[in-house]
């Protein structure tokens, strides 16, 4: 029998990483989705090394980028039939405002957005697997979240808890829309909460800024192995195999914001992701 194919987003570090290496140790095929190279095959070999599994390859892309998310989507296609498992984990966090290359607020842009688009290219994939799984890295950060359709990029009033909040909104927003679309089909998508974790997050993506920052917070966070436990839970127990549009947290299904349920904002705010990355 052929492994299980998966892609994981953001692998190069953090819990990205971490669940490369969980998902390699339970003999999966994986897909590290990485923008940067240099650091994805440093992180290439850190993951074979850690797992003893060869059956892991690297594959660039950058979700601040609907170019770049087209050419993996494709580079994909061309080589796989096939996808049984898309962990959306990348994320970014901008203390100042920043944009993408498309000019999308960053961490919209990256978070949901960039993610929003992949996902869409390779649905057609994950309904020709026998089980496909879709799992979203979201935030308790959700619940503090708003939206605002007429400046959703924060042109005015940005601030990095605002923009995060909104960001991770974002993500429970559309796992909700895609549980609805996928209803009548074999693919399953849940999101999460990883808890606190000590991750690269908050460091600038070109600069390296808030690297200081983070190692201070270390011992208060947990590990990116502890946060990448509801991750590797969601994508591969059978306990969840049915289980289609909730949120977890520490493999439990856990309440969301009164917002995030709300229906009529799911399908208006899935329709404007169409408009922005240009699927309408």
């Amino acid at each position: 029998m052929e492994k299980k194919l998966a892609i994981v987003t953001g692998a190069n570090s953090g819990m990205g990483l971490a669940t490369v290496i969980a998902l390699a140790k339970k003999d999966l095929h994986v897909i590290m989705l990485c923008r940067n190279e240099a650091k994805g095959k440093r992180a290439l070999e850190l993951a074979k090394e850690e797992s003893q599994s060869s059956s892991i390859e690297l594959m660039i892309g950058d979700l601040a980028s609907i170019e770049s998310i087209h050419h993996f989507a494709e580079t994909f296609k061309a080589n796989h039939d096939s996808l049984d498992l898309l962990i959306n984990n990348a994320g970014v966090v901008t203390l100042k405002r920043q944009e993408t290359k498309d000019g999308f607020e960053s961490m919209l842009g990256v978070n949901h957005l960039g993610h929003f688009l992949l996902t869409n290219l390779l649905i057609d994939e994950l309904k020709r697997s026998e089980a496909g799984r879709i799992v979203i890295v979201s935030s308790g950060a959700h619940k503090w979240g708003t939206f605002d359709f007429d400046d959703p990029y924060f042109h005015k009033g940005f601030n990095v808890v605002k923009g995060y909040g909104r960001s991770k909104l974002a993500n429970v927003w559309f796992m909700k829309g895609l549980a609805k679309r996928l209803a009548d089909t074999s693919v399953t998508v849940n999101a999460l909460h990883p808890g606190a974790v000590a991750t690269n997050i908050g460091v600038d993506r070109d600069t390296g800024f808030g690297k200081r920052f983070i190692k201070l917070l270390v011992p208060f966070f947990r590990t990116p192995e502890r946060g990448a436990q509801t991750a590797v839970f969601l994508a591969t127990s059978d306990r969840v195999q049915t289980i289609s549009g909730s949120y977890f947290y520490d493999e439990k299904e856990a309440p969301l914001s009164k917002l995030a349920q709300d229906d009529e904002l799911v399908d208006r705010f899935w329709h404007w992701s169409e408009q922005q990355v240009g699927l309408d």
